[in-house]
């Protein structure tokens, strides 16, 4: 598997790409889609922002859902191939954090281009992600999340929409239980970790984990909380155009 010209868009991205000279590849939290992206502007410095679409919600929500974080790394390889022509990095908020450094792990395994920079943001690393609180909620507190969130983005909840929501956040949810690495698989790339200081269920010290990942590991401290990545603030932005 190469890197070679994309022709045809894949239902993992939204979008066709762009000629720009380089791409920021975005993994969603879990429950959400590429639509978390939706305010982002297209470009960020020189590089065009390609969400990334897990199937089994949204647009692709006909399709087998992922399973697991290793099976949705294993699946978007083939894909992300030929977009791997020119530098780029990934981007994952919360729990997307974690599908992102294991697709970083498997171009590694398969001999294909690296990205440039790892953004992770309000994530604890690999081997601390069992103690998100939002896997011991039961199935009404996550009810309760979604409605919230979907209040927080001014908008009136409706049952359907929430039940749809809950439905995708339950088998993400699943696959966040499921997955377990003990033990830091370094990375190449330099990791950046992104703490937002309102942010009320991850604090900075519970990002620490993450120094074991990589020999560069730098932090940085965003005004906000937990879901404001989703409008790029002028600070985001800046810190995701500073890897070229």
């Amino acid at each position: 598997m190469t890197p070679g010209p994309a022709t045809t868009v894949s239902p993992w991205f939204v979008r066709p790409p762009s000629d720009h000279p380089a791409r920021l590849f975005c993994f969603p939290f879990s429950g959400s889609g590429a639509s978390a992206f939706s305010a982002w502007p297209a470009v960020l410095g020189d590089a065009e922002v390609c969400p990334v679409q897990f199937p089994g919600r949204e647009n692709r929500l006909a399709h087998p859902h992922y399973g697991t974080y290793e099976n949705l790394a294993a699946a978007l390889a083939e894909p992300l191939a030929p977009l791997l022509d020119r530098p780029f990095a990934f981007f994952g908020h919360c729990a997307g954090a974690l599908p992102a450094y294991e697709s970083v792990l498997r171009l590694a395994a398969l001999g294909l281009p690296g990205p440039a920079c790892l953004f992770v943001s309000g994530q604890p690393a690999p081997h601390d992600a069992s103690r998100d609180r939002m896997l011991t909620m039961t199935r009404p507190e996550l009810r309760a999340e979604v409605e919230s969130f979907v209040r927080g983005r001014g908008i009136e909840p409706r049952p359907d929409m929430v039940d749809l929501g809950l439905t995708v956040l339950l088998r993400d949810h699943a696959a966040a239980g499921a997955y377990r690495r003990t033990e830091p698989a370094a990375v190449r790339c330099p990791i950046v970790v992104l703490h937002w200081r309102d942010d009320p269920d991850v604090s900075l010290d519970e990002l620490q984990g993450w120094r074991r990942y990589a020999d560069s590991v730098e932090f940085r401290v965003l005004e906000g909380g937990h879901y404001d990545f989703m409008d790029a603030p002028d600070d985001l932005r800046k810190v995701l155009t500073c890897w070229r």
